[in-house]
């Protein structure tokens, strides 16, 4: 095999992440143009079917559905990108309090088993509808419930670094727990945080779509892919497809490209993991 041949078969693994990388970012950067043309209605625009001059066709109030797909998917960028967040420090916060002492693990592990043992969506519904519904109650929603998964997968890689020597080693020079926990333990956890982080984006933008798809979401008023779908399901049985296809098959490709980045970005970080 050549070394031209060689190189271009070692890039191929980066090629896409790279590309759903610019995906997002092109979307995260189209969202902000399309936020005000999302909202101008013309009632002599409505239901018209895709063409050239709206390639996604109108809705019922003559909006460009376009515009408001690229508008929604912004919203799920945002809302994805705090409660992911959220998720990730609480994740991080519940496997170091593991580490402190034998009842604290225990207290860890047991609401782990608690949240996973209940229902993903009826407790997303519930805190959703607890709180009121709106943008905040979603974000909550969102952050409260995703935090078990990887707090997991953050103590079983703290299990294996409190016996690395180096650890013992500042324990035998008179450490505190909190200091080898903040100062050797938690960047060696900053890795796979950063991993689970990325992994999280798409099922936070799911979930945010799910619960404002069902009405316990963002508010009506806001362009959001969950409501474009709901608002869908009202004029699908009439033949307007296009409501519900274009923005369900732009939902589907932004929740890939975050799949494929966070994959990407485990299999850069792990040295251990399969090669792609």
């Amino acid at each position: 095999m050549s070394r031209d041949t060689a190189s271009s078969l070692d890039l191929r693994p980066a090629a896409l992440p790279a590309a759903a990388l610019a995906l997002v970012i092109g979307v995260a950067a189209a969202s902000v143009l399309a936020a005000e043309p999302a909202r101008l209605t013309n009632f002599g625009l409505r239901l018209l079917p895709p063409g050239a001059a709206h390639p996604f066709g109108t809705d019922a109030l003559g909006r460009d559905l376009l515009a408001r797909t690229l508008a929604g998917l912004g919203t799920s960028l945002r809302v994805g990108l705090v409660a992911a967040g959220l998720s990730t420090a609480l994740a991080i916060v519940m496997a170091l309090a593991s580490g402190i002492g034998r009842r604290a693990d225990a207290a860890v592990c047991f609401l782990v088993d608690a949240f996973l043992g209940l229902p993903h969506l009826v407790l997303l519904i519930l805190v959703s509808f607890a709180l009121g519904g709106g943008t905040s109650a979603v974000i909550v929603a969102v952050a409260v419930t995703h935090w078990p998964r990887l707090t997991r997968v953050l103590r079983a890689e703290l299990l294996q670094i409190r016996e690395a020597e180096f650890v013992t080693l500042s324990l035998g020079f008179g450490r505190s727990k909190g200091f080898v926990l903040l100062h050797h333990v938690l960047p060696h956890l900053v890795p796979q945080a950063l991993v689970g982080f990325v992994l999280l984006f798409p099922h936070a933008i799911l979930h945010e779509a799910g619960l404002t798809f069902l009405g316990f979401g963002l508010e009506p008023s806001r362009p959001a892919i969950g409501i474009l779908l709901s608002d869908a399901m009202r004029t699908l049985a009439a033949g307007r497809w296009w409501l519900a296809v274009f923005p369900g098959l732009a939902l589907l490709a932004l929740v890939l490209a975050f799949d494929t980045l966070g994959n990407g970005l485990r299999r850069l970080l792990d040295p251990r993991g399969e090669p792609a």
